[in-house]
């Protein structure tokens, strides 16, 4: 019994032990989570402002995080600004999926999800300029493959929704809207670019939207050209 017990007690002590390297783990991983994060924040803000120029050792002070610590995550400024405009284009992936599974799930309009999905995707690409600019600059190497085809699987099931109901025009293709995105004047007034938007809207809709009143523009532009 007594063996029993001691080997028992020598069992709680290797879980106990085991557990405490697996929370010890855990935490690392949790903090290297948290200084990736604010190390790509600080990246997007201080590069918009300052561009190639900003140093490495800036960026780490915003962040607040020791310079060796960012060099762990991102050897060097290439890699990292590749890794904030991944970041960009994910979040557009993310966008698109989440308004498909609105659609499909019947709690929202394809037309006014489309759209609404446009206007944050232009606002987005708009403040995200300065980066991509920076991050070709340095020869940076962006995977945009698998965010890509994402986003347009994810549009084209919305557009084919929308054109099925009517609301949106029956010739509307994926690459229209890219073609959109291309020729978005998002250096523009904030006046210049709502106009913008308003003037694309009819254009995207089909009859069976024309004669219900107009779909709202789900934001509004800030007043800087935000790139």
């Amino acid at each position: 019994m007594a063996r029993v017990t001691h080997d028992a007690v020598e069992r709680t002590g290797t879980v106990t032990e085991v557990s405490g390297t697996t929370s010890e783990r855990s935490a690392r991983r949790a903090d290297a989570v948290r200084n990736r994060t604010a190390i790509l924040k600080a990246a997007k803000q201080l590069v918009t402002e300052k561009g190639t120029e900003v140093a490495m050792g800036e960026i780490s002070r915003a962040a607040g995080v020791a310079v060796g610590t960012l060099y762990r995550h991102f050897p060097n400024k290439a890699d990292l600004l590749a890794a904030v405009v991944n970041e960009y284009v994910e979040a557009l992936a993310d966008d698109a999926q989440g308004a498909w599974e609105r659609v499909e799930a019947g709690r929202s309009d394809a037309a006014q999800e489309l759209l609404g999905f446009l206007e944050r995707a232009l606002e987005m690409i708009s403040r995200s300029h300065a980066v991509k600019t920076v991050a070709r600059a340095l020869g940076a190497e962006v995977e945009y493959t698998e965010p890509e085809t994402r986003a347009t699987e994810a549009l084209g099931r919305l557009i084919e929704a929308g054109r099925s109901s009517g609301r949106l025009r029956r010739d509307l293709t994926v690459s229209d809207l890219y073609v959109l995105m291309v020729f978005y004047p998002g250096d523009g007034p904030a006046e210049v670019r709502r106009r913008w938007l308003e003037l694309i809207r009819t254009g995207l809709l089909g009859a069976g939207a024309q004669g219900t009143g107009p779909v709202p523009l789900a934001f509004r532009p800030t007043e800087r050209g935000s790139r």
